[in-house]
This record gives structure tokens, sequence and C-alpha cells, in this order.
């Protein structure tokens, strides 16, 4: 576990570097008390400097919201000035989180492949700054993994867009007999195939399936004690017979889920999608509870960066045949 020291003196005269400051020897004493070495060291906390900083085992991965092209590169200069100070030669890495038309997709950044291991609660997982916008590790998620994981002992779980398999890793860590985990994209599934062989987990009883998981569900006929259902906002693929929308897709995508429930199991339903409206009518004969700021982590001080639910059968329940379809809002 890499947790870098702090080089600078009780400077005060820049409010970032103060906050930066502030926010990291907080953050380290329950890093070490946690076993993690990625977590979110500042998150806009200041309105001036509307970005986020993410440490990932001694490197920094720098986020920027603004619009402008010169503000943005004013605040490079100031970000990785404040950062070096704090903490010497570091290294940093700096992506712009603008945003995209309905149907554009995030393109591959480069083919550096410099991929390195962060510790999460004691489980490693490969992360990779430079070739992809995301790093192969969401850290919004971490608080909602760690309650899945300490419900999985003895337990099937089935994870939906799976994206690195980051929820099945830490499942099977803690005990889970089997995890299924389904996405579409051969760069994520061999990624996930990476995580398995970090933690010297066996693929035999954690098999990973390159599939959509509209059509997984289809065909899928296993029961699983835990669905854990993370989709993105919006995706398209050739693989795919039409684009998947989480607002107008949701409904037709629980309730398949739910056919695949033992009678006692549980559905973690998440999304990042900041005008999502969540319709129970929507799904009869399922209790229903909004958990979103119980899996909101402390590093994060902006508390609507997702929304997320759990939601099992009522007792004598059946799982609903067909739902009906929604319009996108």
């Amino acid at each position: 576990m890499i947790l870098p020291p702090i080089h600078d003196g009780e400077d005060k005269s820049s409010p970032l570097k103060n906050c930066i400051r502030n926010n990291y020897k907080h953050l380290r004493k329950w890093a070490k008390r946690m076993n993690t070495d990625c977590f979110r060291l500042y998150d806009r906390d200041i309105k001036e400097y509307p970005l986020a900083i993410d440490l990932y085992a001694g490197r920094f991965c720098v986020q920027y919201f603004s619009y402008d092209r010169e503000e943005e590169e004013r605040d490079t200069s100031e970000v990785d000035g404040v950062l070096r100070s704090l903490f010497g030669d570091c290294p940093i890495y700096s992506r712009s989180r603008i945003r995209r038309r309905r149907l554009e997709q995030y393109e591959k950044r480069g083919q550096e492949r410099e991929f390195f291991t962060v510790c999460e609660h004691g489980v490693q997982f490969a992360v990779n700054l430079t070739d992809y916008l995301d790093t192969g590790l969401f850290l919004d998620h971490r608080a909602m993994r760690r309650l899945v994981a300490s419900e999985a002992k003895e337990k099937r779980l089935l994870n939906l867009f799976a994206y690195t398999c980051s929820f099945s890793v830490h499942a099977a860590v803690s005990g889970a007999t089997y995890t299924k985990s389904v996405d579409m994209s051969n760069t994520y599934t061999l990624w996930g195939r990476d995580n398995f062989e970090l933690n010297h987990l066996p693929l035999q009883t954690n098999p990973i399936i390159r599939e959509d998981c509209m059509k997984f569900l289809e065909y899928e006929t296993e029961k699983y004690d835990i669905i854990v259902i993370d989709p993105p906002t919006i995706s398209r693929s050739k693989r795919m017979d039409e684009i998947f929308e989480v607002q107008k897709d949701y409904g037709k995508l629980i309730t398949k889920s739910l056919k695949l429930l033992t009678r006692d199991g549980v559905v973690y339903f998440s999304t990042n999608y900041t005008k999502f409206s969540f319709d129970e009518s929507t799904i009869p004969g399922c209790k229903m509870e909004e958990i979103s700021s119980q899996t909101i982590p402390l590093d994060f001080h902006k508390k609507k960066i997702h929304r997320s639910w759990k939601l099992s059968l009522f007792k004598g329940a059946f799982p609903p045949a067909s739902v009906p379809v929604m319009n996108a809002q």
C-alpha cells in the first residue's frame, strides 16, 4: 500500500494547497486503517477550482470540469505546482471531463498500457491512468462495493455491466461461493480477469461473460442471491440490437434481473445519471429502498455523484412477467 508523505510546511498562502493538505491529513489516517491507497483527495471543494483530484497508490489523477481551454491550462500549471510542493516529484495525470453529445462515446486515449496495482480494503486492482478516460476502478462506488462484500459470504452473485469486475472480486474475496460478471467490452472483461488473478481467485467459480447484458438476461436461468446492476447512462455498440438508455430501459432491465433472484435475494441498482427518475410502480411486487446516502464515500463531497437502490421481492410475490415500456425523460 502506497501513501506518500507530505513534504511541505504549514504555508497558508494558497487556498488550494491548504485545502488539499488538510484533506490528505484527514484521509491518510482513514486510508491506513482501511488498508486503502486510492481515494478522492479533492472534490471541487473551492468554487474557483472546478476539478477533482484522485490519488491512486502515489499517483495523482486530476480531472478538469472547465469548458474554457485557457482557464484549464492556467489551472493545470497551478495544480501541478501545488501537488509537487506537497508530495515531491509525484506522477500527475490530467484529463478533461467535458459534456458529450448524446450518442458520442468516450474513445481510447492511448496505447501505453501502464497498468499498476492499487489497494482497496485490502483487495488488489489493476489501474490505468494513461489509456482510457476512466481508470478501471470507480472510486465513488467504494462504499457500495464494501456493502455488497459484507453480504456476499457463501452467496452467489451476478454482476451486470461489470466493467472490470470490482464488485465481483470484492465479493469473491469476502467468501462468495460463486460470481458471474457480464460486460460487452472485450477490453474490460480481460481487465476483469487480471483483477481476479491479482487476488489469486479461480476463474472456474468466477466466470466472466462477454455479452450484451439485455441479451444475457434473455437466456440466463441460474439463480443468484445478490445481483449488482450499475449500467451506463447510455450505451451503443455493434454487438447491440438497439441503443441502451438507463432512463428508458431500467424497468425492463430490473424486471428481467428479478427473475434470476433467489426468494430471499437482493438487487443493488445504481446509476450516475443525474436526471434519473425511478418510478416504483414500474416494478410491482418489489420492495425498494433508496440507499444513496449509505453508498457515497466520505471522500466524495458532491453527494449526487450517483444514486442507488436496494430491491427485494415481497414475501410470497413472484417476479413480474413483463414491464410497460417507459418513455425516455
